[in-house]
């Protein structure tokens, strides 16, 4: 069935914000907690909000104002050095839009987060639909998420992909009824192997554009 609408997760896998993220939780942990966490155990706590991860895990209860807000300061400063422009990104973003496909977000970065990233990068013009971390009750893997999305952007889940970097969006999206495929296209990604199996696995942009282009046009 064509394509009418294409779903994305966010961080490591429309935009290389996963190292801005590890080093914003990275600054925040040992400074308040004196601890020194590894790439694998921050992408272990993923799931919930930053808020939600600092609440959850931070031990400096009486820090977690100032936590939350030295997390989102050293996040979008680090935009500058370690988040580059991916052009490729942007002509695929375009290209959607030229051929009248819808472009939603489903994502478990806060909205605050969300909006930082998608305006620095200049991204937010592109998106028909955002659903993130403060848009639902339960994150990813759960489905609630990607129906979201299905539901503003008036599309079926027979009408829709849903394209990601981690266990988490791979369950979700199959538990949603979507065609779910895995990218490994940017610099990290959250998962190599998967628990459920995707549709397919993308290591290149360009191989995605070519897959919804015979897709469609078949």
């Amino acid at each position: 069935m064509p394509v009418k609408a294409v779903l994305f997760d966010f961080d490591g896998t429309l935009a290389d914000t996963l190292p801005a993220s590890f080093k914003a939780f990275r600054s925040v942990f040992e400074k308040y907690d004196r601890m020194s966490l590894t790439e694998e155990r921050i992408v272990a706590m993923f799931g919930p909000t930053e808020e939600g991860i600092l609440g959850k895990y931070l031990k400096n209860r009486f820090a977690f104002s100032e936590a939350v807000e030295q997390y989102y300061e050293v996040y979008k400063q680090s935009h500058a050095d370690l988040v580059p422009d991916h052009p490729e990104m942007i002509e695929l973003l375009a290209k959607l839009k030229k051929n009248d496909i819808l472009i939603g977000v489903v994502t478990g970065k806060s909205d605050r987060a969300f909006q930082l990233s998608a305006e620095a990068l200049k991204l937010k013009a592109f998106f028909d639909a955002a659903i993130t971390g403060d848009d639902v009750k339960q994150p990813k893997p759960d489905p609630e998420g990607v129906l979201a999305a299905l539901k503003q952007l008036g599309a079926s889940p027979e009408e829709a992909v849903f394209v990601g970097d981690s266990n988490a969006d791979i369950k979700a999206g199959k538990d949603a009824g979507v065609r779910t495929f895995a990218v490994q296209w940017l610099s990290v990604s959250q998962s190599t192997q998967y628990d459920v199996q995707p549709d397919g696995v993308f290591y290149r942009i360009q191989d995605f554009q070519d897959w919804l282009a015979r897709t469609n046009s078949a």
